[in-house]
């Protein structure tokens, strides 16, 4: 499939004419072919008018309709084969491998999101019949389900070009809600992006939907705002920074109508390593902690950036361990030269604290590649220094040392909150980790016991979410089933004849879903 530079608007491949844009290879510090037209005040209308106009016919689709377009949309992209793949590893510099298990778990959660849809159980449907005896008061029939909140604009992540951009976990789960999407693409994935979103167009027309349930959008932030500004536009999906999420969170809010931004932007994800643990498996635990830190040159948002510990011969042992096992790692190619360049300042800017002492970095590197570092510092120095606390986004950490489990706690209830908090335990360390639990689960979405954080399962269970900065609203979840929560909201129908009602609330049960009457579950 050839790449052109153009946006997708609708069935409409449009020339952007305010401006033009070029992806760049971080690996051989290059631009790449072709150049793409970024988009005027007036692709940005169309897009949305088109989404608008499709939002209630999308919506009311069968839900096996709605299922086999996510289908289709999977199959789709594993149809564009290498190509893909190849044009994914020349914009971002990661591995092919990388990009083949990105792949995979973008298509796979298009499917498990098509499960989700034929299975109903997200629209929640809610029935309490009517009581026309009861005293002393009659009560009504009421019956509840979730409809879509309306068109959704997607923000591609830099660093996963399939899994969170444009058929990624937000649209994924928003089509799966019955809302349209319209995607901005990452600037630093222009052709990933192109390619992608024509695969995208391509299911919405083999299953004859209205052509508004998609586009594509390419330019600058002034693109992304009058996205976010549109009256059209319900909600805003968004993985990338914290300047750029706030960003789009005060536009959202200033608005005659304000709309949620689910936003995902800043974790540090800390690692506690409980003093029976550290004891008996310190050396494993570092050497797996680096692997960690530097894998995909540390550019995920699950990357530890902070690891606890009590101070004594054991943490001397792990550090000194890490130390040697993050000088064996060999730099790699960040994302872009604008993330490689902040990734510099930060080591610098930690370099320069005082009681701040470098204990290793990784090999050198040249061009655009990270070399990864490791710091430490004292539990008093980090609660009086607040920068120590800011994300450096890349394959740096912070080895804390802790005079007692008291200064661990305190030290905890100072941190921000986190997508993860991680647990390196024994059984002699239960009682430890028992006393942490309760500011881990006020701090973060997920919390781990034994493992590291990188890498996050699309399942039913999971939570990739957590108290602001994490997120902009730690109720929600990007990534897992319940995702699609995000772009729902309850109706209550009361007293509407049957042949009125949706098809999940009407008598008979003709979807057969279970559904909670008169508060009991039931597939009556």
């Amino acid at each position: 499939m050839q790449i052109t530079g153009e946006m997708l608007i609708g069935r409409a491949d449009v020339r952007g004419s305010a401006g033009t844009l070029e992806a760049f290879d971080p690996a051989r510090g290059e631009t790449l072919a072709p150049t793409f037209g970024a988009g005027t005040a007036q692709d940005v209308e169309r897009a949305c008018e088109l989404a608008r106009a499709a939002f209630d016919p999308f919506r009311s689709l069968p839900l096996a309709k709605r299922a086999a377009f996510l289908e289709a949309v999977a199959q789709a992209i594993l149809d564009l084969g290498d190509s893909l793949l190849e044009r994914a590893h020349a914009e971002s510099g990661l591995p092919l491998a990388r990009l083949q298990g990105e792949r995979a778990r973008t298509v796979g959660q298009l499917r498990m999101f098509a499960r989700v849809v034929r299975d109903g159980h997200f629209l929640r449907a809610t029935i309490d019949p009517a009581q026309p005896a009861r005293e002393p008061l009659p009560r009504s029939d009421l019956r509840l389900a979730k409809i879509g909140l309306g068109p959704v604009a997607v923000f591609g992540a830099s660093n996963f070009p399939l899994a969170f951009s444009v058929a990624g976990g937000d649209t994924a789960s928003a089509f799966a809600a019955g809302c349209p999407v319209i995607v901005k693409a990452h600037p630093a994935h222009l052709g990933t992006s192109e390619l992608v979103a024509r695969a995208v167009r391509s299911a919405v027309q083999q299953q004859d939907l209205p052509e508004g349930v998609f586009s594509l959008l390419v330019g600058e932030r002034a693109v992304g705002e009058a996205l976010v500004a549109h009256p059209a536009i319900a909600a805003v999906g968004f993985t990338g920074s914290r300047a750029g999420g706030l960003a789009l969170q005060r536009i959202a809010q200033a608005r005659a109508v304000p709309i949620p931004v689910y936003a995902e932007m800043s974790s540090i994800n800390p690692v506690y390593v409980l003093p029976e643990a550290l004891a008996a498996r310190g050396d494993a635990i570092a050497r797996a902690f680096v692997d960690s830190l530097t894998l995909g040159v540390g550019q995920f948002c699950t990357n530890p950036g902070l690891v606890l510990g009590l101070a004594g011969d054991a943490l001397e042992r792990f550090c000194r361990t890490a130390a040697e096992a993050l000088a064996a790692k060999a730099a790699g190619t960040m994302l872009t030269p604008g993330i490689h360049q902040a990734y510099d300042k930060g080591i610098a800017r930690l370099a320069s604290e005082p009681n701040v002492t470098l204990l290793g970095r990784g090999q050198a590197g040249a061009g655009y590649q990270g070399q990864a570092a490791l710091f430490r510092t004292t539990a008093a120095r980090f609660l009086a220094t607040p920068t120590l606390h800011e994300e450096v986004f890349g394959p740096a950490s912070i080895v804390i040392a802790c005079d007692t489990l008291d200064e661990m706690i305190a030290v905890t209830e100072r941190l921000e909150g986190q997508l993860t908090a991680t647990l390196q335990l024994d059984a002699g360390d239960t009682d430890a980790a028992r006393r942490l639990l309760p500011s881990l689960e006020r701090r973060a979405g997920r919390i781990l016991a034994n493992g590291l954080p990188t890498g996050v399962e699309v399942c039913h269970a999971m939570v990739h979410g957590g108290p602001f900065p994490a997120t902009s609203n730690a109720m929600f979840t990007s990534v897992g089933a319940t995702a699609i929560d995000r772009f729902l909201r309850p109706v209550c129908y009361q007293d509407l004849p049957d042949a009125l009602l949706p098809e999940a609330l009407r008598d008979g049960n003709p979807l057969g879903l279970w559904r909670l009457r008169d508060g009991e579950l039931s597939q009556a």
